[in-house]
């Protein structure tokens, strides 16, 4: 006679209401940080041809759709600018100007939403006329990575002033954190938080963003910056320096081909860790429904729930207003 199994998991998958029960990994909508694409210009709504569902927004309009996702409970937003290319130059001092089209928008999301958070990016490459994240050497094209510290402070410096809740270095320069947090507590602003780029790779899964913002390099790539997909390791270091540093959240870019480096990075730290669900794992996965390949609803949510089981305590997602809407419906 056979011997039987005394162990037998499928009896906690019996029922859905067992099923839900046991449940390790739930998603929420304050799991969620909604990143938004603003361009110059009044009332404009315009699709990322490479991001079906996606739209860049003037900033009358992107007021607008934030009403719509706090509506849905989400709390949290990323605004990403499109500058005009005659404002731009090689030292990014747009970036600072109280009067120009982010600053002045993050300014207003408060004054209309008092109660969200509002995550700004600090980088050059939106207002570097080579759009690199950061100086670049006019005569050998080197990225200069101390000259580039102090234009970073003063871009978020002038966030701060502007109302973020939360500054986050993407640039990839050694010693930024360190140095943004020396400048935002020297000016009274010790209360903002970092949020920093601590593992952002040199990835292929950033085309799309790169295209609804018009903000690819030049001349060259960023591999000297932004870390090498190989490498895992190298994660932890960068991490363990972003907490000497005094940052006060983590995260990891791009997600869901990097799910072994979040979950690395959690074991790792006391600290908050974010995930970055960045535009190219958004365009695969609408490309792929639109052709009837996936089942676009359930792909999104499993995505969604993986990167939250590798380790990360909020998720910055293209998908979040259509993930809220998901969980409103339960």
């Amino acid at each position: 006679m056979a011997i039987l199994p005394t162990h037998r998991p499928r009896r906690n998958r019996k029922s859905e209401v067992i099923r839900n029960m046991v449940q390790e990994t739930n998603l929420t909508t304050n799991d969620f940080i909604y990143p938004l694409f603003l361009i110059e210009g009044q009332n404009q709504t315009i699709e990322v041809s490479s991001m079906p569902g996606i739209y860049r927004f003037t900033a009358d309009r992107l007021i607008d759709e934030i009403g719509q996702a706090v509506a849905l409970g989400i709390k949290a937003f990323a605004p990403f600018p499109s500058i005009n290319d005659a404002l731009k130059d090689r030292l990014a001092k747009e970036s600072a100007n109280p009067e120009g089209l982010y600053l002045k928008t993050v300014a207003d999301i408060k004054r209309q939403f008092p109660d969200v958070v509002i995550m700004t990016d600090v980088a050059m490459d939106p207002y570097s006329s080579d759009g690199h994240d950061g100086v670049v050497d006019a005569e050998s094209g080197e990225i200069l990575n101390d000259a580039s510290l102090e234009v970073l402070g003063q871009m978020a410096l002038a966030q701060a002033r502007a109302g973020a809740d939360i500054i986050g270095p993407s640039d990839m320069m050694d010693g930024r954190v360190a140095w943004i947090r020396d400048v935002l507590d020297r000016n009274a602003f010790s209360h903002v938080s970092i949020m920093s780029y601590t593992a952002k790779y040199a990835s292929a899964f950033y085309g799309p963003f790169r295209d609804a913002l018009d903000s690819a390099p030049k001349k060259g790539d960023k591999k000297s910056y932004q870390m090498n997909p190989a490498n895992k390791r190298e994660a932890l270091r960068e991490l363990a320096l972003d907490e000497q540093e005094g940052a006060d959240m983590v995260m990891v870019k791009p997600a869901l081909s990097y799910l072994d480096v979040i979950h690395a990075v959690k074991e790792h730290t006391h600290l908050p860790v974010t995930a970055y669900n960045v535009s190219g794992e958004y365009a695969m996965i609408k490309a792929a429904a639109q052709n009837g390949w996936v089942d676009g609803e359930k792909t999104m949510m499993e995505v969604l729930l993986s990167i939250k089981r590798a380790g990360a305590d909020a998720i910055l997602t293209y998908f979040a207003k259509e993930a809220a809407e998901v969980l409103r419906r339960g």
